[in-house]
């Protein structure tokens, strides 16, 4: 602004003799070393002297006064054997042993989700493939694939407590239970509970004993090896919102290939899960609350599908729905961000 004046710094450096004798300080006193910094802050012409730490002159650091060797000397005469420094070592390995079995956890999980998203993909093309059953059986394997790699889950976490490293495996499992909830939709038209998918989470290994030198011993002598891991009800919630969309984008595309009865059925199914995430309301967990808008979402657009098939399903040729239903999703996404 023009009204305002500027204001100058000026840092001005003088001997310290010349500045001693012009204070009419003594030797010992203020002026101690060779130089200080006489600091001038020139404002509407008047000016102010600066001393001491504030003037921004260099601190001494805690160990300035200790030999660096004499530092390194008490570092080194530490007792390693002390129960003290035994114990902090214990706690550096545990620590470290846990660190480490998370980040397994987290690639297992990574590779759980990649291959259920895989298995999602093709199970898409059984609306537009007619040997539907050999689809079904190709995404049978890939989630067999999908479960051995939740074994080894089930094996990291035998004697420790899942939910300490929940965080880690919970991605992969809320894509697992999409997969495994949305294969099953399309054989049974109904949604899987917690339990059935917990029941295909055992698993049983043969474990052979090693031979002994006693004659009684039997050689091949086997035991079962049970390993288990259990998806948790939050887990299941989110995967079970999750399917809405995949649900959705079957309606559509069966709306293309010229299925007009699946719609419906869809729209029927997406109200019964939407009415019972909504006695759940914002009581649960935070997750599964916003999963709720996505899920209204999702059942709106299979609606709007259904009465543009029930008013105008004879005036829009059966090669054109799905576009016409894809741009009247795209306006609904563009309504509900501006609302």
């Amino acid at each position: 602004m023009s009204g305002k004046k500027s204001h100058t710094l000026t840092v001005i450096v003088i001997p310290i003799q010349n500045l001693c004798l012009d204070q009419g300080l003594e030797e010992g006193g203020v002026c101690a070393g060779d130089l200080i910094f006489h600091s001038a802050v020139c404002q509407y012409a008047s000016c102010q002297l600066h001393f001491g730490p504030g003037s921004g002159g260099f601190r001494k650091r805690k160990h300035d006064n200790f030999p660096h060797g004499q530092r390194k000397d008490e570092k080194n005469n530490v007792n390693s054997s002390s129960s003290l420094m035994v114990s902090f070592k214990s706690f550096q390995l545990e620590l470290d042993t846990r660190h480490d079995k998370y980040e397994r956890l987290v690639k297992l999980s990574r590779d759980i989700t990649i291959e259920s998203k895989r298995t999602i993909f093709l199970l898409h093309r059984i609306t537009s493939d007619p040997n539907g059953e050999e689809i079904l059986n190709e995404s049978e394997a890939k989630l067999e694939a999908v479960r051995q790699k939740i074994k080894q889950v089930a094996q990291e976490l035998i004697g420790e407590d899942m939910y300490q490293f929940h965080r880690a495996i919970s991605p992969g499992l809320q894509e697992y239970v999409e997969a495994v909830s949305f294969q099953y939709f399309i054989k049974t038209r109904s949604l899987i509970s917690v339990k059935e998918i917990n029941k295909q989470l055992i698993f049983t290994v043969e474990d052979k004993e090693e031979e002994t030198n006693t004659p009684s011993s039997n050689p091949h002598d086997e035991q079962l090896c049970t390993w288990s891991l259990k998806v948790t009800p939050v887990d299941y919630l989110l995967g079970v919102a999750d399917l809405t969309g995949e649900l959705m984008r079957m309606c559509i595309n069966s709306v293309g290939n010229g299925d007009i009865d699946t719609p419906f059925e869809l729209s029927q199914f997406l109200r019964q899960i939407y009415d019972g995430f909504s006695y759940i309301g914002n009581t649960g967990p935070y997750e599964v609350s916003k999963k709720l808008y996505t899920l209204k979402q999702s059942l709106a657009k299979v609606e709007n599908a259904c009465y543009t098939l029930k008013v105008r399903g004879s005036e829009i040729p059966k090669h054109m729905l799905a576009d016409v239903f894809s741009t009247k999703a795209e306006m609904i996404d563009r309504e509900e961000g501006l609302s």
